[in-house]
């Protein structure tokens, strides 16, 4: 791998700048409150022995060592505070393990039990969370889990501290915000390939943790690298002020949709004086669409479901903590921190569209806003993870699309084809090239990244081109105060001089997501897989008649094609099917999830066709096959 090039004089300057403001000293005390342990080792490793996370690498955060020139002052410090890890003890009969995870996994204490808020990514990481509290505090049984929202980073570690028999049985239940399900499958699925790959420049999981490298990810200090698992929810939350006493403990809940994340809910322990803001609240400014991409998110409701928060709660709470970074305590100090970031996201909001009726587009208005001193002088409204700059694009597209209003702009040519006719217009490459190399040494990176990203596309294997832009992405990830932006033109800078991660083919990203799927959701997966060109003028319709080994009633489809394209229908057969499939719900999404085939199934008799068996491989022999690894920086 290439090694990374030093801070240029001029990155040097902009983060050697002072601190615009002295930060709160007591998020410092803060992020140490109540520490209890931390684990002895730094790795943690899956079943099979691969390393999930090395807390160990990121050691260079907590050697008191000076702010270095190659990151940003104020991500630097946020990225210090992060890097804290261990068991703390946030109030008498509650615990967070914080560190190991870009989220924090919460345990309650319950008259027979733990209750779990968020059991984080991975399976490893949640049972070596729990595992250190076993360890230091008691061995007690899961008999809850709850999942604040539909984000995989609240979920995926569920198997880690339950089991499904455990689930099934009764023994232990999970409770989330309704939608939850459809919103974790949606978002994990359907756009799952072009997300995850996406991801890696959002979270920059292939950079090496270094001054140079990878430092944080706003949220937490690093993602692990292990697919999530999924256990579906026994009791849905379907109103604000629903109450349960779960393992004796009571809680109030909030629902609180189309915010942080589609489905979501913070919540209340009337009896203690706690107040769960899950991801609606952090210390940092949020995303409104991370860079990785997710529907749009609902600014205005989101600043109005904190207002409410603050109404139906402030005046109780003790202590506050989210599902990232650290907790807070004191009814005032509450308060201003609730308020402060429910005016962030109202003004976010409302200045981004008081701009857009005055006819700017969100170029100009990102360009055009700065965040006032209120929110400035605070860390946890600050644009760590989220940033000013790409959240008023995220407001302008929830209300008027990518399109600008500007003809020019309706069709425009690809990069590749721009770009060519970029290079023609310079003069040729090296007339351009030149005068990027001009810009370059002027300090004005993000224009030599919009210039040279021309000759990139028209001329992919430039290496001088590439290098250049390379360089210049990777002065503005120094400079950068957002985790995600840093990481991202690191990412780019990374394979613009090694190449993309090698391509293979994209299997289920967590077979247990595919497992807790209906048998909709499947159907619409596969949709989107169709091979349009391969089926023209081919009309059929199959009959299913799924199975259920739990004993509930037998559904009935119609799965078809139809003008190159696939639907499905529920409830019936149809008389002018070719074919009718009978199998199990459970076989048939383990055939989905790849851990077996129809072929297998069919030899072993666990699956009949009655009909034009040729009809399965019309339609499965014409699905896609997604890779990964494809090009982002280059064509």
């Amino acid at each position: 791998m290439t090694a990374p090039k030093p801070a240029t004089s001029i990155t040097k300057s902009k983060n050697a700048r002072p601190l615009g403001r002295k930060f709160d000293p007591q998020d410092l005390e803060r992020v140490r409150r109540g520490f209890i342990a931390a684990r002895t080792e730094s790795l943690i490793v899956d079943d099979h022995g691969r390393k999930v996370v090395d807390t160990g690498a990121y050691d260079f955060l907590r050697d008191d060592r000076e702010q270095p020139d190659t990151v940003n002052p104020h991500l630097w410090r946020h990225a210090t505070l992060n890097a804290h890890h261990g068991l703390f003890e946030v109030a008498p009969n509650i615990w967070q393990v914080r560190g190991y995870d870009i989220s924090n996994i919460t345990f309650i204490k319950g008259a027979t039990g733990w209750v779990v808020i968020d059991p984080l990514t991975a399976d490893s990481t949640a049972k070596a969370s729990l595992d250190l509290l076993t360890k230091h505090v008691e061995n007690r049984r899961v008999t809850a889990v709850i999942y604040t929202h539909s984000h995989a980073d609240h979920f995926g570690g569920v198997l880690g501290v339950t089991t499904k028999a455990d689930v099934e049985s009764g023994k232990c239940q999970i409770i989330a915000p309704v939608g939850f399900l459809h919103e974790a499958i949606a978002e994990n699925v359907i756009a799952g390939p072009a997300m995850s790959r996406r991801a890696t420049y959002q979270f920059g999981r292939l950079l090496p943790p270094s001054p140079q490298g990878h430092v944080d990810c706003g949220l937490g200090n690093s993602v692990p690298t292990a697919a999530p698992s999924l256990l579906a929810p026994t009791h849905d939350i379907t109103r604000t002020g629903e109450e349960l006493v779960i393992d004796g403990v009571r809680i109030v809940f909030q629902l609180t949709p189309e915010t942080e994340a589609p489905a979501e809910m913070n919540f209340f322990f009337p009896d203690f004086g706690w107040l769960c803001m899950a991801e609606n609240c952090s210390h940092t400014m949020h995303n409104l669409v991370p860079i990785r991409g997710a529907l749009v998110r609902n600014a205005l409701n989101w600043s109005k479901y904190i207002n409410e928060s603050i109404e139906l709660f402030a005046d109780k709470t003790d202590v506050l903590f989210t599902s990232h970074n650290w907790p807070r305590w004191g009814k005032q100090d509450v308060r201003e921190f609730l308020i402060l970031q429910r005016d962030l996201y109202r003004w976010i909001h409302d200045q981004t569209m008081r701009f857009a009726n005055h006819g700017m587009t969100s170029l100009e208005i990102a360009d055009l806003l700065v965040l006032p001193d209120e929110f400035l002088a605070q860390e946890h409204t600050r644009g760590f993870y989220g940033d000013l700059v790409h959240n008023v694009k995220a407001v302008y597209q929830r209300y008027l699309s990518w399109y600008d209003g500007n003809p020019a702009n309706l069709n425009k040519l690809t990069p590749s084809q721009a770009g060519a006719r970029y290079v023609e217009l310079a003069g040729g490459v090296d007339a351009l090239l030149s005068v990027a190399q001009k810009y370059f040494d002027a300090g004005d990176y993000r224009w030599v990244v919009e210039l040279v990203n021309h000759v990139v596309f028209a001329e992919p294997t430039n290496e001088r081109a590439r290098n250049l832009q390379a360089d210049a992405l990777e002065q503005l990830g120094y400079q950068a105060e957002s985790s995600t932006f840093r990481n991202s033109y690191l990412m780019g800078a990374q394979e613009l001089r090694d190449g993309p991660p090698q391509s293979a083919e994209s299997r289920v990203r967590a077979r247990s997501l595919i497992k807790a799927m209906s048998i909709d959701q499947v159907f619409d997966t596969l949709g989107l897989r169709t091979i349009s060109e391969n089926i023209g003028g081919l009309s059929l319709c199959v009959n299913w008649l799924f199975t259920d080994m739990a004993g509930t009633p037998d559904e009935k489809w119609i799965l078809g094609l139809s003008n190159r394209t696939i639907y499905a229908t529920q409830g019936r057969h149809d008389a002018s099917s070719v074919a009718t499939v009978q199998i199990s719900r459970d076989l048939f999404l383990e055939v989905i999830a790849q851990t077996t085939t129809f072929v297998d199934e069919l030899q072993k008799g666990t699956v009949t066709i009655e009909g034009d068996a040729g009809a399965l491989l019309t339609i499965f022999g014409n699905l896609d096959k997604f890779f990964t690894g494809f090009a982002i920086v280059e064509p």
